[in-house]
Protein backbone atom coordinates (compact mmCIF):
# COMPACT_ATOMS: atom_id res chain seq x y z
CA UNK A 1 0.00 0.00 0.00
CA UNK A 2 1.26 3.59 -1.46
CA UNK A 3 -1.12 5.27 0.23
CA UNK A 4 -4.27 5.02 2.83
CA UNK A 5 -7.49 7.49 2.56
CA UNK A 6 -9.38 7.97 5.90
CA UNK A 7 -13.37 9.23 5.60
CA UNK A 8 -15.87 9.44 8.07
CA UNK A 9 -19.19 9.14 6.74
CA UNK A 10 -21.55 11.76 6.02
CA UNK A 11 -23.90 13.04 8.13
CA UNK A 12 -26.95 11.40 9.57
CA UNK A 13 -30.17 11.40 10.28
CA UNK A 14 -30.75 11.43 13.90
CA UNK A 15 -32.77 8.44 14.49
CA UNK A 16 -33.85 5.08 12.28
CA UNK A 17 -37.14 4.06 11.12
CA UNK A 18 -36.21 1.09 12.88
CA UNK A 19 -34.43 2.62 16.13
CA UNK A 20 -31.31 1.31 15.68
CA UNK A 21 -28.02 3.38 15.09
CA UNK A 22 -26.60 0.84 11.96
CA UNK A 23 -29.65 1.50 9.79
CA UNK A 24 -29.18 5.24 9.83
CA UNK A 25 -29.43 6.89 6.48
CA UNK A 26 -27.41 9.81 5.23
CA UNK A 27 -28.85 13.04 5.85
CA UNK A 28 -29.32 15.51 2.78
CA UNK A 29 -26.44 17.39 3.88
CA UNK A 30 -24.17 14.39 4.54
CA UNK A 31 -25.31 12.50 0.69
CA UNK A 32 -24.30 15.94 -0.71
CA UNK A 33 -20.76 16.04 1.36
CA UNK A 34 -19.89 12.77 0.43
CA UNK A 35 -20.39 13.87 -3.25
CA UNK A 36 -18.20 16.75 -2.35
CA UNK A 37 -15.27 14.90 -0.77
CA UNK A 38 -15.20 12.12 -3.82
CA UNK A 39 -15.05 15.31 -6.14
CA UNK A 40 -12.08 17.20 -3.89
CA UNK A 41 -10.10 13.78 -3.42
CA UNK A 42 -10.06 13.51 -7.49
CA UNK A 43 -8.96 16.81 -8.21
CA UNK A 44 -6.23 15.75 -5.96
CA UNK A 45 -5.45 13.12 -8.19
CA UNK A 46 -5.85 10.69 -5.28
CA UNK A 47 -8.12 7.84 -6.55
CA UNK A 48 -8.84 4.35 -4.08
CA UNK A 49 -8.31 0.83 -5.85
CA UNK A 50 -9.74 -0.24 -3.03
CA UNK A 51 -12.78 0.88 -0.70
CA UNK A 52 -13.31 -1.11 2.77
CA UNK A 53 -16.53 0.41 3.76
CA UNK A 54 -18.38 -0.46 6.99
CA UNK A 55 -21.45 -2.25 6.47
CA UNK A 56 -23.72 0.43 8.12
CA UNK A 57 -25.98 2.14 6.57
CA UNK A 58 -24.29 5.58 6.38
CA UNK A 59 -21.48 4.27 5.34
CA UNK A 60 -22.43 2.54 2.54
CA UNK A 61 -24.59 5.14 1.53
CA UNK A 62 -21.26 7.71 1.76
CA UNK A 63 -19.55 5.39 -0.13
CA UNK A 64 -22.47 5.25 -3.06
CA UNK A 65 -22.20 9.45 -3.26
CA UNK A 66 -17.88 8.82 -3.25
CA UNK A 67 -18.12 5.91 -5.59
CA UNK A 68 -18.61 7.55 -9.20
CA UNK A 69 -15.43 9.58 -8.93
CA UNK A 70 -13.67 6.74 -8.91
CA UNK A 71 -15.47 3.82 -10.93
CA UNK A 72 -12.24 1.79 -11.19
CA UNK A 73 -12.55 1.30 -7.07
CA UNK A 74 -13.42 -2.24 -5.85
CA UNK A 75 -15.98 -2.06 -2.82
CA UNK A 76 -15.56 -4.21 -0.18
CA UNK A 77 -18.54 -3.77 2.73
CA UNK A 78 -17.26 -5.04 6.05
CA UNK A 79 -19.40 -5.30 9.15
CA UNK A 80 -16.52 -5.05 11.35
CA UNK A 81 -15.57 -1.69 10.23
CA UNK A 82 -18.56 -0.83 12.76
CA UNK A 83 -17.43 0.62 15.78
CA UNK A 84 -14.21 -0.51 14.70
CA UNK A 85 -11.27 0.70 17.54
CA UNK A 86 -7.65 1.84 15.08
CA UNK A 87 -6.53 -0.94 15.84
CA UNK A 88 -8.34 -3.47 14.67
CA UNK A 89 -9.29 -1.03 11.48
CA UNK A 90 -5.64 -1.52 10.72
CA UNK A 91 -6.15 -4.79 10.74
CA UNK A 92 -8.89 -5.13 8.39
CA UNK A 93 -6.50 -2.84 5.80
CA UNK A 94 -3.53 -5.36 6.31
CA UNK A 95 -6.00 -8.28 5.75
CA UNK A 96 -7.50 -6.63 2.50
CA UNK A 97 -5.15 -4.67 0.53
CA UNK A 98 -2.96 -7.20 -0.44
CA UNK A 99 -1.98 -5.54 -3.81
CA UNK A 100 -3.51 -2.20 -3.66
CA UNK A 101 -1.66 0.51 -4.15
CA UNK A 102 -4.13 3.28 -2.19
CA UNK A 103 -6.86 1.85 0.41
CA UNK A 104 -10.09 4.03 1.41
CA UNK A 105 -11.53 3.42 4.60
CA UNK A 106 -15.01 5.04 4.95
CA UNK A 107 -16.14 4.02 8.65
CA UNK A 108 -16.91 5.70 12.03
CA UNK A 109 -15.43 7.72 15.01
CA UNK A 110 -13.86 7.56 16.79
CA UNK A 111 -11.56 5.09 15.71
CA UNK A 112 -11.03 6.70 12.77
CA UNK A 113 -10.40 10.29 14.35
CA UNK A 114 -7.81 8.41 16.82
CA UNK A 115 -6.42 6.57 13.56
CA UNK A 116 -5.86 9.49 11.99
CA UNK A 117 -4.51 10.95 14.93
CA UNK A 118 -2.08 8.98 15.46
CA UNK A 119 -0.98 8.21 11.95
CA UNK A 120 -0.78 12.07 12.18
CA UNK A 121 1.58 12.09 15.01
CA UNK A 122 3.83 9.09 13.99
CA UNK A 123 4.71 10.54 10.50
CA UNK A 124 5.91 14.79 9.69
CA UNK A 125 2.50 16.33 9.68
CA UNK A 126 2.61 19.96 10.63
CA UNK A 127 1.38 21.40 14.30
CA UNK A 128 -1.58 23.19 12.28
CA UNK A 129 -2.41 19.55 10.79
CA UNK A 130 -2.07 17.84 14.09
CA UNK A 131 -3.92 20.72 16.08
CA UNK A 132 -6.90 20.23 13.48
CA UNK A 133 -7.07 16.85 13.89
CA UNK A 134 -6.82 16.96 17.75
CA UNK A 135 -9.89 19.00 18.05
CA UNK A 136 -12.17 17.58 15.85
CA UNK A 137 -13.17 15.25 12.88
CA UNK A 138 -16.45 15.85 11.98
CA UNK A 139 -18.44 13.82 9.49
CA UNK A 140 -17.32 13.88 5.86
CA UNK A 141 -13.79 14.54 6.71
CA UNK A 142 -11.21 12.34 4.87
CA UNK A 143 -7.67 12.73 5.60
CA UNK A 144 -4.57 11.06 3.52
CA UNK A 145 -1.56 9.64 3.94
CA UNK A 146 1.17 8.63 1.38
CA UNK A 147 3.45 5.24 3.21
CA UNK A 148 7.14 5.96 2.93
CA UNK A 149 10.65 4.42 4.62
CA UNK A 150 9.44 6.95 7.37
CA UNK A 151 6.25 5.62 7.72
CA UNK A 152 2.94 7.60 7.34
CA UNK A 153 3.18 11.42 5.76
CA UNK A 154 -0.18 13.10 5.87
CA UNK A 155 -0.54 14.37 2.26
CA UNK A 156 -4.41 15.99 2.37
CA UNK A 157 -6.49 17.21 5.61
CA UNK A 158 -10.14 17.71 3.66
CA UNK A 159 -13.52 19.44 5.73
CA UNK A 160 -16.69 19.15 3.54
CA UNK A 161 -17.20 22.81 5.26
CA UNK A 162 -13.81 23.91 3.59
CA UNK A 163 -14.88 22.58 0.40
CA UNK A 164 -18.07 23.54 -0.31
CA UNK A 165 -20.14 21.17 1.78
CA UNK A 166 -21.92 21.79 4.90
CA UNK A 167 -20.12 19.93 7.52
CA UNK A 168 -21.41 18.17 10.09
CA UNK A 169 -20.60 16.98 13.77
Amino acid sequence: MERLILMRHGKAERHAASGGDFERALADSGRADAAVMGQVLALAGVAPDLMLVSSARRTRETAERVAPSFPAAQVEHLRDLYHADPEDVVQMIEAHADSAGTVMVVGHNPGLHELALRLALQGDASPIHTNKLRSRFPTSTTVVFGWTDKGPALEHLFYAHENGGAGGE
